[in-house]
């Protein structure tokens, strides 16, 4: 009778512990995510790619558990940004890893204009960013280096160059789903990136409510380009302050 005891109480316990093993499944070596966003204006370093009007944008990301990623975004343009092309792709690649309390971004993303009737308007550029907490802020310093490539050439030059560098913050207020986001950033070169200038400023302040995964966001984005140096071929003043919104979906 006690051996039966015995086996029966063996029997019961892998029936208990079979459960616990099973919910521990190991976490995929590849992780995939994405969203689509649709904006009241697409603004890239405070300049409008939209002429100030609407753009749907979306996204799809593959990251390896090594911090090896590839990304692909894409967004609705106006055709003065790439000679007639009306979309933006940007194709990324890079490497993610954390040491400590900061978190070391580095890759290379190239921009391609699809429907731009042949001109050069394709360009690479590598980056580099650094981001750790602070207290209950996050704080985010980066560059941007487009090497001289002749899609970005501007005032009469062959090639040209681009420096793009800047820092964020961003932080949660406790117990909302609301978190809010500060950015200023610094375009360096006469180029197509600053509008043929030599360098300029941009900076915004936004904030953002999530509910599940839809995020609704408002921010102000301005630049100091002076009226006569960012105006479209519409006429439309494309660096001039605004009020963007945003209302995205995350999966």
């Amino acid at each position: 009778m006690r051996k039966i005891i015995l086996g029966l109480s063996a029997v019961a316990l892998t029936a208990v512990a079979a459960p616990a093993f099973a919910q521990e499944e190991p976490a995929p070596a590849v992780t995939v995510s994405g969203g689509a966003t649709v904006v009241s204006d697409y603004r890239f370093r405070g300049i409008s790619q939209t002429d100030k009007r609407f753009a749907v944008q979306g996204s799809l990301t593959a990251t390896h558990e090594s911090g090896f990623y590839v990304s692909a975004w894409g967004s609705s343009v106006d055709d003065y940004v790439a000679a007639g092309s009306d979309q933006e792709i940007d194709l990324i690649a890079g490497y993610s890893k954390t040491f400590g309390p900061a978190t070391v971004d580095v890759g290379v993303l190239y921009y391609y204009y699809p429907g731009s009737g042949g001109a050069n308007t394709d360009f690479v550029e590598p980056y580099a960013s650094v981001k750790g907490a602070v207290g209950p802020v996050t704080a985010k310093v980066g560059i941007a280096y487009a090497p001289k490539q002749h899609a970005i050439a501007a005032g009469g030059a062959n090639r040209s160059d681009n420096t793009y560098v800047y820092g964020d913050l961003s932080g949660s207020i406790p117990n909302t789903p609301v978190s809010i986001t500060a950015h200023v950033g610094e375009s360096f070169g006469r180029s197509f990136l600053t509008n043929g200038l030599k360098n300029y400023t941009d900076w915004s302040l936004g904030a953002t409510y999530t509910w599940n995964h839809i995020t609704f966001g408002v921010s102000y984005v301005d630049t100091d380009f002076k009226k006569s140096e960012d105006i479209s071929p519409s006429g439309r003043h494309i660096g001039k302050a605004g009020v963007v919104g945003s209302i995205g979906v995350s999966f």
